[in-house]
């Protein structure tokens, strides 16, 4: 008999009708914090998780859409969004 276990955990993230891919999103068990950070070590933490995510496209198309003014979405920063949605 193999006594190896096998983790079966379930996802923590609630699976959104608006945003069904947070739930696989490299900072759904990050702190909020370091998106909305004040600083650039906060911004820099949070760029190197998006850098990771494998739906970091879907994200920073959510924030363009829903216009996010504050924090890192989708490996952009506020100032990086904003030039995007000028340029549109």
């Amino acid at each position: 008999m193999n006594n190896e276990t096998i983790d079966l955990r379930v996802l923590a993230a609630p699976i959104l009708a608006e945003r069904p891919w947070a739930a696989f999103a490299a900072c759904r068990d990050a702190e909020a914090d370091i998106f909305f950070g004040t600083n650039r070590d906060s911004e820099g933490a949070a760029l190197r998780i998006c850098s990771i995510c494998t739906v970091c496209d879907e994200c920073l198309d959510h924030a363009l859409q829903t216009r996010e003014r504050f924090g890192v979405w989708g490996g952009a920063t506020e100032k990086q969004r904003k030039r995007m949605l000028s340029n549109w």
